[in-house]
């Protein structure tokens, strides 16, 4: 239980937590590196179908780790090339999580802040304990949340987005839901029952249509309409020849529960 990310196999849901307690789960730049080894990793993995991502001890993820931002401001530049890099390799990411082959879910509780609440945002679904907290707080020790702000305005409206980042103020659980940050909030003693039954939903489901999906999902919003039509009934006309879906059509039309080879 020392390393700072533990990964869980079970049923074609692997399971990554945040393992840093002490630090709220913070995202050092060992965290990240981590994070991004193991999503790599899982990419190519076709015996995980999903992924679901949560935090040990009382919170979620409190964003970046501060005391590491501090010591390396006493580098000769200030800290300057540090702090490019850090947040290139934490854009990276983020970028990954929509990329990422496998749906991921965030299972949330505490808080989640600045980069915290970005990794929310960046996952594909979300799940959180009712009571939990929700903020872009950067702007209160001076310094804005324009990374966390991509993730974050294409979640929930514009309007609603610029007021957190410019106050600095928490949401809650059921707030977010209503936003749209996270799917729905649960009672704290639901929460990992509730994101285990969803996981298990999706991982049920046929896994090459799933991926095609969620790839087509994030490509087609940055479309136009005529393109995303193209687009996407291309992609539509894949999936038909699949075998499996082959399978799934019959076993419809027979009124039985298909049985999936991939």
């Amino acid at each position: 239980m020392d390393d700072i990310l533990i990964r869980q196999d079970a049923d074609a849901i692997a399971t990554l937590t945040l393992n840093r307690p002490a630090a709220l789960n913070a995202l050092s730049g060992e965290m990240l590196t981590a994070l991004q080894g193991q999503l790599d990793a899982l990419a190519s993995d076709p015996s995980i179908r999903v992924i679901v991502l949560k935090g040990a001890g009382k919170v979620f993820c409190a964003g970046h780790d501060l005391k590491q931002m501090t010591a390396a401001r006493q580098a000769e530049d200030g800290g300057k090339a540090y702090f490019n890099a850090l947040f290139a390799q934490c854009g990276r990411l983020m970028t990954t999580l929509t990329k990422q082959p496998q749906p991921v879910i965030a299972q949330v509780h505490g808080i989640a802040t600045a980069a915290g609440c970005q990794l929310v945002a960046s996952c594909d679904l979300a799940v959180a304990a009712d009571g939990t907290r929700f903020g872009v707080n950067g702007i209160n020790i001076g310094l804005f949340c324009s990374t966390p702000m991509v993730a974050l305005t294409r979640n929930i409206p514009r309007k609603q987005a610029f007021e957190m980042l410019t106050t600095g103020d928490f949401i809650e659980a059921d707030r977010a839901a209503g936003l749209g940050l996270i799917n729905r909030a649960v009672p704290p003693e639901a929460l990992e029952a509730e994101t285990t039954a969803l996981a298990q939903k999706l991982a049920s489901k046929l896994g090459v249509a799933v991926r095609i999906g969620k790839e087509s999902f994030y490509a087609q919003l940055e479309m136009e309409l005529e393109e995303a039509y193209a687009y996407t009934g291309a992609n539509m006309a894949e999936n038909m020849m699949f075998r499996d879906t082959e399978k799934g059509v019959a076993a419809f039309l027979d009124k039985r529960k298909p049985e999936w080879q991939q």
